[in-house]
């Protein structure tokens, strides 16, 4: 199964989640505020982090704006705020879900399910016939090259780090150039039926994603925004 970090300041809550996913075959590495959870992360990438908002020493925004410097490794965030501006910001920092305490274990779980089915490469074999399907995977539409099987986006040749929700919505879009896709369409892309989001979320994933590629090509405008209707891809 997965490995998992997990970082909370509530004693209470470390111990029932940790159990919960222990009892699912995960491994939980258990830290209980902003500042040493950090350095785990950084020192032994999990395969998903899961980060509490309010924390001593360093709380969970701050926590995922420093990981997001150097790494995509998908994030959930726990919340025991209910506002939504708290929430916009975590997506606007990378953050792959968000939910608000108090939680069910079994919502939990299908979130990290969910996640992590969305962040799990592809099954690749090493015969030519595999190697062949996995090129044609692969989709170039114009500066932009999206490499599912190594989860890899790149402009102008230049790399682009995504996180799994980002790189989904990206090949969403990018599959029909010029072809609108409502905001409904992009959750189902990105999203699993378990996971509920609401518009102002892919909307704050678009934007996240246009900030990086304005970073390698201060003139990217691939992404269209059609005011009421959706986005579409706009191939150069």
């Amino acid at each position: 199964m997965a490995n998992i970090t997990l970082v909370d300041d509530d004693e209470n809550i470390v111990a029932s989640v940790s159990l919960a996913l222990e009892s699912h075959g995960h491994s939980v590495k258990a830290y209980y505020d902003g500042a040493s959870g950090l350095e785990a992360l950084q020192n032994d990438p999990p395969d998903l982090a899961i980060l509490d908002v309010k924390m001593p020493r360093m709380d969970g925004m701050e926590l995922l704006r420093r990981l997001r410097q150097t790494s995509e490794v998908p994030v959930i965030m726990l919340t025991s705020k209910d506002d939504e501006i708290d929430e916009i910001l975590g997506f606007n920092l990378g953050a792959d879900d968000y939910m608000h305490k108090p939680f069910s274990q079994r919502l939990l779980l299908e979130r990290v399910k969910a996640v992590l089915r969305r962040a799990a490469p592809e099954d690749s074999g090493v015969s030519a016939e595999a190697k062949e399907a996995a090129s044609a995977k692969m989709m170039r539409r114009g500066k932009l090259t999206l490499d599912p099987e190594r989860h890899e986006s790149l402009w102008e040749g230049k790399p682009v780090r995504l996180t799994v929700t980002e790189f989904l919505l990206l090949q969403s879009l990018a599959q029909r150039p010029g072809f609108v896709k409502s905001r409904d369409n992009l959750m189902d892309a990105a999203y699993d039926d378990q996971v509920y989001v609401d518009d102002r979320t892919i909307d704050s994933h678009i934007k996240r994603m246009r900030k990086k590629f304005r970073q390698v090509d201060n003139e990217f405008d691939a992404i269209e925004t059609l005011y009421g209707v959706g986005y579409r891809y706009r191939e150069s």
